[in-house]
């Protein structure tokens, strides 16, 4: 909740008013400190036109740089996904700049209307006028980062990145916390028989899940918890979202405290959903590859940045070491790797069925996932190659492609032995 308050754009134009007020209550307490003749060497009277001047300047440098705002939003909602939008809108660098020109604006008002009060001498004007040459500094220096942001400020490649690292984050903290320091589910429709269900009043998406909250209530009981329904999970009125072994006592935990760990929105959030950064990365392949773009570069591009990601997931057993165990009664399930690949290649496997530049390049990127790793996650990309091969072999214009795929498609996939078969997909 902290996390997604200080997002706000109100929040850090808060800290200049904050700065203002204690910039004014400050010179007054200091001004006694202050040599009488220093302030007229200095010319501190020229505080009120400096004021004034950042007064008027800010706004319309304000209003110009919300406009431009907005137009990012548009480019990025119609060129790349509207799912990306609120990342652009939650950019630390749009937030701070924004934020500065707002809130110097409003330190201008605060100082001016301080200043009209008549309560300050010329040792107290030289102290605000110190704060304002400092507030005017950091004016200059965000005002040429923001004009070298500009230039690239919703574009396709910008926003792109922005998704990667949303998701690359989402990725490492789940490689960090597998299970969000509770203990693992490995089946969770399996679930222990005497476990009671606990179902949803609310409909959206998960969000957030707080397994404190949910240890802290398994404590009170001496039950144990069951999570069903991890973030990114879309939950509506009856739908099971954990389940419940009641303690020794027997007594049951209300739905009420299980349903105040759940965090729920109209949308996904990056935060603890990995699988929305990748669905959100390959959404924007997916529009490049269709008639009104025609952009198989991006989606080719998409897709290394798919790889990027999930190369972080497949090394994971290499690099990782064993997640501490936090919440003892809280069971988590863990993200299945069929479920990674499907959300970041499935829709571009479709898409770009008959383009061998696409199906290239998944293949490879398959290929190097499978390379770095054992177990669930090679056997699933050697089912999607599989898949991916057989649904463009039916569908390129040219012999000569189909060839061409074949041909990568069995390089990628050696020793022979190694190339899945029908008989060992189901």
């Amino acid at each position: 909740m902290l996390l997604q308050f200080s997002r706000k754009l109100w929040f850090r134009a808060s800290f200049f008013v904050i700065a203002g007020v204690v910039s004014a209550v400050a010179s007054l307490i200091l001004a006694p400190h202050i040599p009488y003749d220093f302030p007229g060497k200095i010319g501190s009277d020229a505080v009120v036109d400096v004021l004034k001047i950042m007064a008027s300047s800010m706004l319309a440098v304000t209003t110009f740089s919300l406009g431009v705002m907005v137009q990012a939003y548009s480019a990025a909602t119609n060129n790349v996904t509207p799912r990306a939008t609120k990342l652009i809108m939650e950019d630390h660098t749009s937030q701070n700049v924004l934020g500065t020109f707002i809130g110097s604006f409003l330190f201008s008002l605060v100082g001016i209307i301080a200043l009209s009060t008549g309560y300050f001498d010329m040792q107290a004007r030289l102290i605000l006028f110190g704060v304002t040459i400092l507030v005017v500094a950091l004016i200059v220096i965000t005002l040429l980062r923001w004009i070298e942001y500009l230039s690239r400020l919703g574009s396709v490649a910008e926003t792109s990145q922005r998704v990667e690292e949303a998701a690359l984050n989402a990725m490492s903290d789940r490689i960090a916390a597998p299970y969000l320091g509770g203990r693992p589910l490995r089946n969770p429709y399996s679930l222990p028989p005497e476990a009671y269900p606990m179902a949803s009043s609310r409909t959206g998406y998960v969000q957030h899940l707080d397994i404190k909250a949910l240890q802290v209530c398994a404590d009170e009981h001496q039950a144990e918890i069951f999570v069903v329904a991890l973030p990114g999970t879309f939950i509506h009125l009856g739908k099971l979202i954990a389940a419940v072994v009641p303690g020794a006592d027997g007594q049951r935990v209300s739905s009420e405290r299980i349903e105040e760990a759940y965090t729920v929105g109209n949308e996904r959030s990056f935060d603890q959903d990995p699988r929305f950064g990748l669905s959100v990365l390959t959404e924007i392949g997916s529009r490049a590859l269709s008639p009104a773009l025609n952009d198989p570069g991006t989606a080719i591009e998409i897709i290394g940045r798919l790889t990027r990601v999930l190369m972080a997931w497949a090394g994971r057993d290499q690099g990782m070491a064993a997640e501490h165990i936090l919440y003892e009664r809280v069971y988590v399930p863990p993200l299945r790797d069929e479920d990674l690949l499907d959300d970041a290649f499935r829709p571009l496997i479709r898409d770009g069925v008959a383009l061998l530049e696409i199906q290239l390049r998944l293949q490879k990127a398959l290929a190097a996932l499978a390379s770095i790793t054992n177990g669930e996650l090679r056997a699933a990309a050697f089912r999607l190659a599989f898949t991916a091969h057989e649904a463009a072999s039916g569908a390129m214009a040219l012999p000569e492609d189909t060839e061409r795929l074949r041909v990568e498609y069995r390089a990628a996939w050696q020793p022979a032995e190694r190339i899945p078969n029908k008989s060992n997909i189901a």
